[in-house]
């Protein structure tokens, strides 16, 4: 059972291949500033990406009419619950005019379909940044006019819910887990018995201080500095998503230099690094508030996990609270492979977009 994974990123296109449960191939294909600027759009990138991954597989002497099937990484549809996705006609209108905005991600999909239909393959896309299945009180705030919204890391929540749960030897849908993916952007979830029924938006800057974004900021004052005439819209918003947290207070987003810094005596590098992991520490008390201290596990993830500082730093908030499980990286290629080698085997059933 030959799969081709698809995960588009925004100067990048991540490929693999996997045989069962075997990788064959794994090519980061990046693509240079020059490459992409003749495309006003990113859809408009998906014949130039498409070329590249085939011409890339005929290179490697893999053979796509071998596939049994592609999988692509989901991009921002409508909100649909967790699962494995068949792309179909609606989903590829909605990639094509970004119903909740442009995105790299929207490609994969898009790509799939485009690689697996004249093949007369199935085309798949899983667990999407706009999972959503919020309980209803966690969908308001205290302004009627502001919803809160599930946007979150949810590729890398599930699957790595799904290895937590398998060293607990239990199901994922059994089982009460706190899932934090530590990577640019911070999103801490609570799971409750497979539905992941609180999350933080890190897409728009709330919850913990991240290397890339503001976290939740006192709302008077984000007010104030709107109105103080110092701050277009877009500014403010890069204050809270890209240029805010760790890289806003340190000038640089890359916690190994943070650390060297730290450990060079640098006060203000360790304060920053402190509040930090403070910050995900309290989320995850948060998440075990609202699962009702019944806590099986809490999961740390994304590429931040690597740093064995960062996640002492955690750990000393938050041993007390339940078993903490490990799995450094995102993981999205094995996640995506793994959703679609369940679906082929029949030990999942592929749901129908929209939800």
């Amino acid at each position: 059972m030959l799969l081709l994974i698809i995960n588009p990123g925004s100067t990048s296109t991540k490929i693999a291949v996997y045989e069962d449960e075997r990788e064959v191939l794994s090519e980061n294909i990046s693509h240079s500033a020059e490459e992409l600027a003749p495309f006003n759009k990113i859809v408009d990138q998906k014949s130039f990406r498409k070329d590249i991954i085939l011409r890339t597989l005929k290179a490697k002497h893999i053979d796509s009419a071998g596939l049994a099937a592609v999988v692509g990484r989901g991009g921002l549809l409508e909100p649909i619950e967790s699962g494995v996705y068949r792309v179909n006609d609606r989903m590829l209108e909605d990639l094509y005019r970004g119903v909740q905005g442009e995105h790299a991600s929207n490609l994969g999909g898009l790509i799939a379909d485009e690689i697996a239909r004249p093949l007369g393959l199935p085309a798949f896309i899983v667990d999407p940044v706009v999972v959503d299945e919020l309980e209803d009180w966690a969908r308001l705030s205290g302004v009627p006019e502001i919803r809160r919204r599930s946007i979150f890391h949810a590729l890398n929540h599930k699957y790595s819910a799904r290895l937590a749960a398998r060293q607990l030897g239990r199901s994922y849908e059994s089982v009460n887990l706190i899932v934090c993916h530590l990577g640019g952007g911070i999103s801490i979830g609570a799971h409750k018995r497979g539905r992941v029924v609180d999350v933080n938006n890190a897409l728009n800057g709330e919850g913990p201080i991240a290397p890339e974004r503001a976290g939740t900021v006192p709302a008077g004052d984000l007010v104030a500095l709107a109105f103080s005439g110092k701050y277009a819209e877009k500014d403010l918003k890069k204050m809270l998503t890209g240029r805010g947290g760790m890289v806003a207070h340190l000038q640089t987003n890359d916690m190994r230099e943070t650390l060297k810094r730290v450990a060079a005596g640098d006060k203000q590098a360790e304060l920053v690094f402190t509040a930090m992991a403070v910050t995900v520490a309290r989320q995850v008390g948060a998440c075990a508030a609202v699962l009702q201290g019944r806590v099986d596990g809490i999961v740390l993830s994304g590429g931040l996990a690597f740093s064995a500082e960062f996640i002492a730093k955690i750990r000393e908030y938050i041993d007390l609270i339940g078993p903490v499980f490990v799995f450094p990286g995102e993981n999205e290629m094995v996640a995506l492979a793994e959703a679609g080698r369940r679906v082929l085997r029949g030990e999942d059933t592929a749901r129908t977009y929209p939800s």
